[in-house]
């Protein structure tokens, strides 16, 4: 949810973002480490839970194959995605609120149902 920044002050959340990407210090590898943490653990859930054919674990699955992707992408300085994350954080594009809204919109989704899976859960 912390790309409502995104809509609240455009240059100084892309100034943040790039400056984190392009500088790759402690914030970055920490900001990395987690993130493919986390998505080393939704794919494990995906395969873990293999018997229960719930629709949820496809966003584990897919979200987190993705996700490891842009961090790989990043890391080793893709052209293309660098390209792409150039242009995601262009702040005078016309797609700004598009391109950060639809992640408003998907992270807000994805909070739901973590929540929503961990009333269910109890």
């Amino acid at each position: 949810m912390h790309r409502i920044w995104a809509f609240l002050d455009r240059n100084s959340y892309a100034s943040f973002w790039l400056g984190i990407l392009e500088h790759k210090g402690i914030p970055y590898f920490l900001i990395m480490g987690i993130l493919a943490g986390l998505c080393i653990l939704g794919i494990i859930t995906f395969f873990r839970e293999r018997k229960s054919n719930y629709v949820w674990r496809w966003i584990y699955f897919l979200g987190g194959a993705y996700l490891l992707f842009d961090l790989f992408a990043i890391a080793t300085g893709l052209p293309f995605w660098h390209r792409l994350l150039m242009s995601m954080f262009d702040t005078a594009s016309p797609y700004w609120n598009a391109v950060w809204g639809f992640f408003i919109i998907l992270g807000a989704g994805v909070f739901v149902l973590g929540i929503k899976l961990l009333t269910m859960r109890k």
